[in-house]
């Protein structure tokens, strides 16, 4: 890999000062599984990596106010071990557990999962992300795209958002906090990532300045599921995966969230069948309703129409999952 500064700051505020105002100046290292492949590969090239992990405040989990808040630097593992997050939060112990590398458990951190780059390997291979070719034409569009987008795919972007834990963290409602040499600022982590239209554009909300510090899920008793369909069971990428919270009356649906992962470039809402849920209960019936709905805007590619089978039944098996909740 190209030579590089490392700094290994105390303090949040250390850590900040030394992010360059551009992307590809300075990295951010937590715990290094994608980025340390990406500047073996050259696909970043960073001048000055800026490793976080001996950031005290950037760790631990619990309650706060406005919910339950974890640290960026918190691992995947942290999560699977945590009794607290297997109660409330199924579905995003479900995401991090389904993470079947021990290795990448073990390392692999909250923060750095929701700022991972895209698998695609038109990207990996150095060709851009949004994989154009000399003639503007898009690579995966007419190329190998079986792994690629289902939905959201109609732009340039035909990657899938590569997070294990975004699509539980947007169907419960959660909220990232970022920090900057100007202060920190909050969004939802629906609103965190971005479907880029421009190749130097990026896939985040995150400018190259700032540092994700924190995860706050919203304390509200919703029932919730993840469900994901892979190809093993081994370490990879799920094919399609479902995350859903449901805040119930009874045996009825008050509201749904319904978040399909690893078929559009951000974890994708399907707002409408969660709104066609309400007032009704779960059952097979109407969770495959529910499912065939959140697929109705499908658009695959050459190669992937298989998904919209498999991300149909996530998004089904999710609810049933969700409905048998106690919460």
């Amino acid at each position: 890999m190209q030579a590089f500064e490392y700094a290994n700051p105390a303090t949040l505020q250390d850590a900040v000062a030394l992010l360059g105002a551009r992307w590809g100046e300075t990295a951010v290292l937590a715990g290094g599984t994608d980025l340390i492949g990406l500047m073996k590969d050259y696909v970043e090239t960073p001048t000055r990596v800026v490793n976080i992990k001996s950031i005290k405040e950037l760790g631990g989990m619990g309650k706060a106010a406005g919910g339950f808040r974890i640290g960026a630097t918190v691992t995947l593992e942290e999560l699977v071990d945590s009794a607290e997050i297997r109660r409330q939060f199924p579905s995003l112990h479900t995401a991090a557990a389904n993470v079947t590398s021990q290795q990448i458990r073990s390392a692999g951190t909250v923060g750095g999962d929701l700022c991972q780059r895209p698998r695609c390997w038109y990207f990996r291979q150095g060709l851009g992300l949004l994989a154009t070719g000399p003639g503007g034409q898009s690579l995966p569009a007419e190329g190998e795209n079986r792994y690629h987008a289902i939905l959201g795919n109609s732009g340039p972007a035909k990657f899938v958002s590569a997070s294990s834990l975004g699509p539980a963290l947007v169907a419960l409602g959660a909220r990232v906090k970022l920090a900057s040499p100007k202060g920190s600022r909050e969004l939802p982590v629906e609103q965190f990532f971005v479907t880029p239209s421009a190749e130097d554009a990026r896939e985040t909300a995150l400018q190259p300045n700032e540092i994700l510090t924190e995860v706050v899920i919203p304390a509200a008793a919703v029932r919730n599921a993840t469900y994901e369909v892979r190809q093993k069971e081994s370490l990879d990428w799920p094919l399609a995966t479902a995350s859903v919270a449901l805040r119930m009356n009874g045996s009825s649906v008050a509201s749904a969230r319904i978040v399909l992962g690893h078929v559009a470039p951000v974890p994708w809402l399907a707002a409408d069948a969660g709104k066609a849920l309400a007032g009704k209960s779960i059952t097979e019936e109407t969770a495959a309703a529910a499912a065939t709905a959140a697929l109705a805007g499908a658009t695959p590619l050459s190669q992937n129409a298989y998904k919209v089978q498999l991300a149909r039944v996530a998004v089904k098996r999710a609810l049933l999952e969700a409905a048998r909740g106690r919460a």
